[in-house]
């Protein structure tokens, strides 16, 4: 979800009107794993986080104010490379909205997490060449350096000044001012950055607009140059490729169909310059461990509002089959391939009056059923041994968004206040195994 937004209502209107007859959504060396200590319960409820700082359009910004000039951080304790062995328990959070203190402190001693995900936007931190605006993101990095959490950053969006065409979304036209600007954020915070994902979405028109239209040869040549970037500078780093979008059957112009494109991308020599895949999914309506051409058996299959699953069969709808598929298509090539879920979650609205638009499914799930499939996810992607990476969407956009119709809102283990809902209570209880 780059800046949020999702191909869930893409999707749902490829595969519903279609329904309706119409046309249409390697790491380093090991070290011993640590065991995760115990951790005390959530609270019943918890202090409310600082409320978002709203723009006069009605978007949400970071809080952070400019300082005069660029302070010297001081410099971290370096955490030991994340070994291929373990699995990483993980969750994105808004962090740059609030305080990230509070926040880090929260997701790493109530909910007990080893990860945190931070989306990080290019053209805010460099609008100009030669201006470069940290201050966004200097809290942020060390506050979750000091409370010894591991941090990946997902860099997106490429600043206008580096695309001839205009706009945001898409890779500059020279990949080289990516790979120039990775080496910059890694500079500006060495040793306390421990995986970058390159890019989001990129088998979705809205997020690789370029000359060439949808191209997974042209994103594995940006990827290599992203990777050679960023391994000159730390060779610790786990470069993660660009999570694609599930997606119904794409024409190659708006969208590509997940499955279509990373076998492109696969053959382009992907593997070569990724530790490990990255991979998106949301969930819907159905459990984790639910495969596409078995929704029909489900029980949800005959009260659901929401029918693409159930009325629709295609793979984009599984968590499970997608998951398994990637795996296996990497695997294929490379055995000791793993994922990265750089975004997974299950969206509810019970609570709320409204729901986003084309989010129909929300409402299907219930706040214990969210919490149940994500802790089921969790513990699955744990057992398969398919995943490395696992960051959950999402710990706190419930009350730093623009309430229940704002996309991420109902995503969230917080509610429009801060509380938390089930699944927060459920995660900090959650047993963790590495």
């Amino acid at each position: 979800m780059k800046k949020f937004a999702t191909i869930f209502m893409l999707l749902a209107i490829v595969l519903v009107i279609a329904a309706c007859g119409g046309e249409s959504a390697a790491p380093e060396p090991a070290v011993t794993s640590a065991v995760v200590p115990t951790l005390p319960p959530a609270p019943a409820t918890a202090t409310l986080l600082p409320p978002p700082v709203v723009s006069e359009s009605g978007g949400a910004k970071p809080t952070t104010a400019p300082a005069p000039a660029e302070p010297e951080l001081a410099a971290p304790a370096v955490l030991p490379a994340w070994p291929i062995s373990d699995f990483g328990y993980g969750i994105q959070s808004h962090a740059t909205i609030g305080d990230p203190a509070f926040t880090a402190n929260v997701i790493k001693n109530q909910l007990g997490l080893d990860w945190i995900k931070v989306q990080l936007e290019w053209p805010l931190v460099q609008p100009e060449p030669e201006v470069f605006q940290w201050f966004f993101y200097d809290g942020v990095v060390d506050e979750v350096s000091k409370q010894g959490l591991y941090l990946m950053f997902s860099v997106v969006g490429a600043p206008e000044w580096t695309r001839a065409a205009g706009g945001q979304n898409g890779p500059p036209d020279d990949y080289d001012h990516y790979a120039q600007f990775l080496t910059a954020l890694l500079e500006r915070y060495p040793n306390q950055i421990q995986a970058i994902e390159v890019w989001n979405e990129q088998n979705l028109d809205r997020e690789w607009t370029t000359a060439n239209g949808i191209s997974p040869e042209d994103y594995v040549t940006f990827l290599q140059t992203a990777h050679d970037a960023i391994k000159a500078v730390d060779s610790n780093v786990i470069v993660i490729s660009g999570a694609l979008a599930p997606t119904g059957s794409g024409d190659w112009v708006r969208w590509a169909d997940d499955f279509e494109y990373l076998d492109r991308a696969l053959a382009a020599g992907m593997l070569s310059y990724a530790d490990c895949v990255g991979v998106h999914h949301n969930g819907y309506n159905i459990g984790p461990d639910v495969a596409f051409d078995q929704t029909g058996a489900v029980a949800e299959a005959g009260t659901a509002v929401f029918r693409g699953p159930f009325d629709n069969i295609h793979h984009s709808w599984s968590f499970k089959t997608t998951l398994d598929t990637y795996a296996a298509k990497a695997q294929a090539i490379d055995p000791n391939k793993k994922l990265c879920v750089t975004e997974f979650g299950w969206a509810s609205s019970e609570g709320y009056d409204q729901y986003p638009a084309g989010f129909e499914f929300a409402q299907d799930n219930t706040l214990e059923e969210q919490a149940q499939y994500i802790v089921q996810a969790y513990q699955q992607m744990r057992d398969s041994n398919d995943v490395w990476l696992s960051f959950l969407f999402n710990f706190d956009f419930g009350n730093k968004g623009n309430g229940p119709t704002d996309d991420p809102v109902p995503y969230s283990i917080v509610d429009t206040q801060g509380i938390p809902r089930p699944a927060f209570g459920e995660i900090a209880a959650m047993e963790k195994t590495r």
